[in-house]
């Protein structure tokens, strides 16, 4: 679950919740599973942070895969919505990328684990509970 959890968060494409439910199918216990998925998946976006702060400095070379219009554009929703759009960090397809900005607008660390977890915690309590009840019928 871990593990799932953990590249579910970062730029590699995978479907976390699967393995949440299938778990569960098997008999695994949704307050162990809800706790080390929302950790997993909490890490992985603490790598796209890491990403974001450090691989900026390289966005003026020809390789760098985000041009800098992109960039700007993230940059400038992310400075009018602020650092509470962390807690959409679960979303798809604006979610890697938004853990990504925070790290590049140099968000704390604290604030940002806080706000990531408890948005993703509280998704896969939502995602467990309702495998549980669809598996209970």
């Amino acid at each position: 679950m871990f593990a799932s959890a953990f590249l579910a968060a970062t730029l590699v494409p995978f479907a976390s919740e699967v393995t949440l439910a299938a778990t569960l199918a098997a008999g695994g216990n949704l307050l162990w599973l809800v706790a080390v998925a929302t950790l997993g998946n909490t890490l992985g976006s603490a790598v796209n942070w890491g990403l974001g702060r450090f691989i900026m400095r390289f966005r003026a070379r020809p390789w760098f895969p985000v041009d800098a219009g992109r960039i700007e554009r993230a940059q400038a929703w992310f400075r009018r919505f602020g650092v509470w759009t962390l807690l959409l960090a679960w979303a798809p397809i604006i979610g890697e990328p938004l853990t990504v900005i925070a790290g590049a607008m140099r968000v704390g660390i604290v604030p940002f684990l806080i706000l990531v977890a408890t948005g993703k915690g509280l998704r896969y309590i939502v995602i467990a509970l309702a495998a549980a009840e669809t598996l209970a019928r």
